[in-house]
């Protein structure tokens, strides 16, 4: 009874095949006799499938000149049209990262920083900061009792609200003030260089790793230590300063939170140097961050193409120079008398009026050369020429 249920449940199956696949014939435009005919083969069913796949290779493939263009720029992207992947993207806008900082940007990107000075027009920063990690070496050894070498990573131009969101957290912010120049800059220094200090100072052994606590404020403790270092470090940014231009760089204040530390507008362009300090196994980073309208009142000393940029003496030119000097023509007027008179007077001034001077024939002429008086002298006539016979020369008076 089994057997023939089966046989049943077979014959039925078939059946139901066969029905449909005259409904899907039917639904496709095909003869009803050759489906049939056709049955439920497996042959047929992998031929309909080619038959298929084929339709839908034509309506992706077509072009524009084939009758289903239409049809098929509707289902999907032609082989004109290419869809691009998200590094091909962010490289296109300008955002690829794997060019580095100091790659030149394009794109969007580009657009952006169009406004921002470059750092490589200032070519006396590069000797300052180049300074600075010489002193830095020597007073950070003397400061820290250790070996301590500083090195700079790299310097780069970018906008100050761009800086303040990618400074890493937790971090101290020194707040600095540069007196002579009446405006502020900015010391960053990251948490694995502030757990460094802390352990040298206060006896950490060497070939051990700093204990790191996140997720608690820093304690008054490892806030003065900081500060200490701050003050060592701007002590050698003024030195680094001095044969360019004499500065004193103050500590104001140090803050956690990068809000807090705002001393300039996010849009405003600014100079970021990357220092990198490393004692033995210990270290971290510390980043000075100046606004370039701190750098404004030296910046056409940072011009300069190497310190105390003068040129010499040039006895050929200065020749040349007083030589032609000679040669000027300069207009020279004779002013005959000097009337100072009431505002409301020259106001009513008209076409006709009269002004009385007090010069007489024999009064003396000054001759003036701009407003500079030159000499003295009476005036004449020489053929058809008014004429002035100088007499004497004006002498200019010291104040």
């Amino acid at each position: 009874m089994a057997e023939d249920s089966e046989d049943g449940g077979e014959g039925r199956s078939a059946e139901d095949e066969d029905a449909l696949m005259k409904e899907w014939a039917a639904m496709a435009g095909g003869d009803e006799d050759d489906a049939a005919a056709g049955g439920a083969a497996a042959g047929d069913d992998a031929g309909d499938a080619d038959s298929v796949a084929a339709e839908w290779e034509a309506m992706l493939g077509a072009g524009d000149d084939d009758a289903d263009g239409g049809d098929g720029d509707a289902m999907g992207p032609g082989p004109s049209t290419r869809v691009l992947n998200q590094d091909e993207i962010d490289s296109l806008l300008g955002f690829d990262d794997s060019a580095g900082g100091s790659g030149d940007r394009s794109g969007i990107q580009a657009i952006l920083n169009s406004a921002l000075v470059s750092y490589e027009r200032l070519p006396m920063l590069e000797v300052v900061f180049d300074r600075l990690v010489r002193m830095m070496s020597t007073s950070m050894r003397n400061f820290t009792s250790d070996n301590v070498e500083v090195s700079l990573d790299n310097i780069l131009s970018l906008r100050f609200g761009d800086y303040l969101n990618s400074i890493p957290l937790p971090a101290m912010l020194a707040v600095f003030k540069a007196e002579e120049w009446d405006n502020y800059g900015l010391l960053t220094v990251d948490s694995s260089l502030i757990y460094s200090i802390v352990d040298v100072l206060l006896g950490g052994r060497r070939g051990t790793a700093a204990m790191r606590i996140e997720g608690r404020p820093y304690t008054t403790i490892e806030r003065n230590l900081v500060e200490r270092m701050v003050h060592v470090v701007l002590s050698d940014l003024s030195a680094a300063f001095d044969p360019l231009s004499p500065v004193t760089f103050r500590f104001d204040r140090l803050e956690t939170n990068p809000r807090f530390a705002t001393i300039s507008r996010p849009s405003n362009a600014a100079i970021v140097a990357k220092l990198r300090i490393d004692m033995e196994d210990r270290g971290g980073r510390l980043e000075l961050m100046l606004p370039y309208a701190t750098l404004e009142p030296v910046r056409e000393l940072l011009l300069q193409m190497f310190m105390g940029e003068k040129f010499g003496r040039d006895s050929i030119w200065e020749t040349h120079l007083a030589e032609e000097l000679w040669l000027t023509d300069v207009e020279m007027e004779a002013v005959l008398d000097e009337q100072v008179m009431p505002l409301r007077d020259i106001l009513g001034l008209r076409i006709g009026s009269k002004i009385m001077l007090n010069a007489m024939p024999d009064s003396t002429v000054e001759l003036r050369c701009g407003d500079v008086p030159m000499f003295g002298g009476k005036m004449g006539r020489k053929g058809t020429h008014i004429a002035i016979r100088i007499d004497e020369k004006i002498k200019k008076e010291k104040v």
